[in-house]
């Protein structure tokens, strides 16, 4: 008799403390089956998720029991990590990117210069069933006049100095908002802002293939890293003190 009395008062005990732990008991107890030393570096990988990032992994750091200050920090860290391995391959990517354009702007004003002029071999077009074939010669020949289309045949783009138009993609508005703000708030504006509108993973990229620096990028998202994760880490540790 007495075995089922000290089970059924253990069993009210440890109900007692889990209704005492407040709706987050359940978390607590998940994230304290975690060593308390690889507490931080989980909230560190959870801060280097597009979505979670530094405020979110904080703020659930929080809820499971770790402080608030290592939960912020270790937060920090990790967004911060991931926001500037963004940036410096982004940035990589997009300098291969310029000279790569750069390289064959250059190309073809190398090869417009090196273009026949009127006293060498002149280029003319032979008149076709369908059109008209470009051809080498030699000036003054009777070739060398230039023959139009045949009656009906469909006109040719590429002669005729024209491109086929292709439809815009439309920008998402997540980063079409992003892009407003840079130009009306700069980008210490932007930066602080864009949480509202993307991951500041994303944010990072936008800006370093707008041309930003990279340092400037940097720096920028790291206030702004820093200062949306204090402001929810306080928020969550007074929900907490609130539902406690």
């Amino acid at each position: 008799m007495s075995f089922f009395v000290h089970t059924a008062s253990s069993a009210a005990g440890t109900s007692a403390a889990a209704n005492s732990g407040g709706p987050f008991a359940w978390f607590q107890d998940l994230v304290g089956q975690v060593p308390e030393v690889v507490q931080p570096l989980v909230i560190v990988l959870a801060g280097a998720v597009p979505f979670i990032e530094g405020e979110g992994s904080a703020a659930l750091g929080i809820i499971g029991g770790v402080h608030p200050v290592v939960a912020a920090l270790a937060g920090i860290v990790g967004n911060l990590l991931c926001v500037v391995i963004v940036v410096l391959l982004g940035s990589r990517i997009r300098e291969a990117l310029v000279r790569r354009r750069s390289g064959r702007g250059a190309a073809s004003a190398g090869a417009s210069d090196a273009r026949p002029s009127a006293t060498g071999v002149g280029v003319g077009t032979a008149a076709t069933g369908g059109g008209s074939v470009a051809y080498a010669a030699a000036p003054g020949s009777a070739g060398a006049t230039v023959s139009t289309p045949a009656p009906g045949a469909a006109p040719d783009p590429v002669a005729a100095g024209s491109v086929e138009p292709t439809e815009a993609v439309p920008e998402k508005k997540g980063k079409a908002r992003l892009r407003r703000w840079l130009v009306k708030f700069g980008v210490p504006g932007a930066s602080l802002l864009a949480p509202l509108a993307l991951p500041t993973m994303f944010t990072a990229a936008t800006f370093v293939g707008s041309g930003v620096p990279k340092g400037w990028v940097i720096l920028w998202q790291a206030v702004a890293i820093v200062v949306w994760t204090t402001l929810i880490t306080l928020l969550a540790t007074g929900l907490i003190s609130a539902v406690g």
